[in-house]
């Protein structure tokens, strides 16, 4: 079993930037493909950004494509959202998610249901 927990959610003004970071609790996390998912009051948990288990293949929302950026460190057992030029749009709680499948070839990677590690969530608030 691995567990993730993301951080650095918080309060910003539109314009401004976020780090999330979510750490992983083993270290066979490194073989893990990694995604960064959304979900805003009332509405179903969406896709914001994937990463494979060496970092070399990155797939992102058409809604934050330019913005934000997915990366890991495998030494640290750690994947990162970069999140620049915010808007209040943006607001929601972020989830990190891990696929437990050394094989997993990256298909559907937009679909929540193919993940089946998730963190507990941090909240993302941008003002106006």
């Amino acid at each position: 079993q691995v567990q993730l927990v993301e951080s650095g959610g918080g309060l910003v003004q539109a314009g401004g930037s976020l780090r999330l970071s979510c750490a992983a609790s083993r270290r066979t996390f490194t073989s893990y493909a990694m995604g960064w998912f959304r979900q805003a009051p009332g509405k179903e948990r969406r896709f914001v950004a994937h990463i494979n288990w060496s970092g070399g293949i990155t797939y992102y929302a058409d809604s934050v494509k330019g913005r934000f950026t997915i990366s890991r460190d495998n030494a640290k057992n750690t994947v990162y959202l970069q999140m620049n030029s915010l808007k209040p749009e943006d607001t929601a709680v972020y989830y990190c998610a891990g696929r437990g499948d050394p094989k997993y070839s990256g298909s559907y990677y937009s679909l929540p249901q193919s993940y089946n590690y998730w963190g507990q969530g941090t909240q993302v608030t941008v003002s106006s």
